[in-house]
């Protein structure tokens, strides 16, 4: 019997090559607890070619170089290996605000070996620099847009993330984080607002209960593993409090029981938000 399966082959580097083993005759399928699938013949759509790097170059634009930079600019041309090791930089990305604070753009990395450098149209004195990326997935093209509503400062208006797909949530989400305040927990049995007109998909209500709790462009975490850390204090909210979570219709029609895509894992839902806030202490009033 041949079976065809839809889904996803997932592997921890997808531009590593996977390869059939030569000598095989048969595999045999076992699932998480060391059972049985069934014993097959060959498994297509598993083994392949390595892929091309998704983001095969960077480039710096406009770059005003500090000293560990320019000493990797200065081994361009070289060709030993020394040289190559000497021109190998990692660099997070981070965001120079209005007032020329800097904040992390969660996941943005500069990674690989500098290929060439060039003068910049941008102005006098500054470069663009061509680097060899690693192999790295890129971040949204729309991330750039989100980062703009902290340019000025902090955000005065709820809900801006909500126009937002799943990918550039959860890097709202991000920013939230990178740019959080530190500020003392709010007391024990504070009642909160959640707006929950926008609460599509996990992201969404990552984004709402960050606002919910510490206004626009507030974080409370932006995983569930961050929402537990969240909820057990020291991110605006001491519990236990209450949550009074508006239009909550939108979410239990949408965070319901199935396979997400996106992360590659069972779907959260509504109902396992609410048991998670329920472990904490916290009363949700649906609305």
């Amino acid at each position: 019997m041949d079976i065809d399966l839809d889904g996803f082959v997932y592997v921890y580097d997808r531009t590593a090559a996977v390869t059939r083993p030569g000598d095989v005759t048969e595999f045999v399928l076992l699932g998480p607890d060391e059972r049985s699938y069934g014993i097959c013949r060959d498994v297509t759509g598993v083994f392949r070619e390595q892929a091309a790097p998704p983001v095969p170059q960077v480039r710096l634009l406009g770059c005003q170089p500090e000293p560990p930079l320019l000493a990797a600019l200065n081994e361009v041309g070289q060709s030993t290996k020394a040289s190559l090791r000497r021109r190998r930089i990692r660099a997070d990305v981070r965001m120079v605000a209005a007032d020329g604070s800097t904040r992390q753009v969660i996941g943005a990395v500069v990674s690989g070996t500098i290929r060439a450098s060039e003068p910049s149209r941008i102005g006098a004195g500054l470069l663009d620099v061509a680097v060899d990326s690693d192999p790295q997935e890129p971040l949204p093209a729309g991330v750039p847009r989100v980062l703009e509503h902290w340019y000025a400062g902090p955000l005065t208006e709820k809900n801006v993330w909500a126009g937002y797909d799943r990918d550039l949530r959860h890097h709202w989400a991000g920013a939230a984080l990178a740019h959080r305040a530190s500020t003392p927990d709010r007391p024990a049995g504070t009642t909160y607002d959640l707006d929950g007109r926008f609460v599509t998909d996990i992201e969404g209500f990552y984004c709402a209960i960050g606002e919910a709790i510490n206004g626009p462009g507030g974080y409370f975490g932006w995983n569930l593993n961050a929402l537990h850390d969240c909820l057990t204090g020291g991110f605006g909210a001491r519990t236990p409090f209450r949550l009074v979570w508006h239009d909550s219709a939108t979410a239990r029609a949408h965070l319901v029981i199935g396979y997400d895509r996106r992360l590659l894992s069972p779907a959260t839902t509504m109902d396992y938000l609410l048991d998670m806030l329920a472990e904490h202490q916290i009363k949700v009033d649906l609305r």
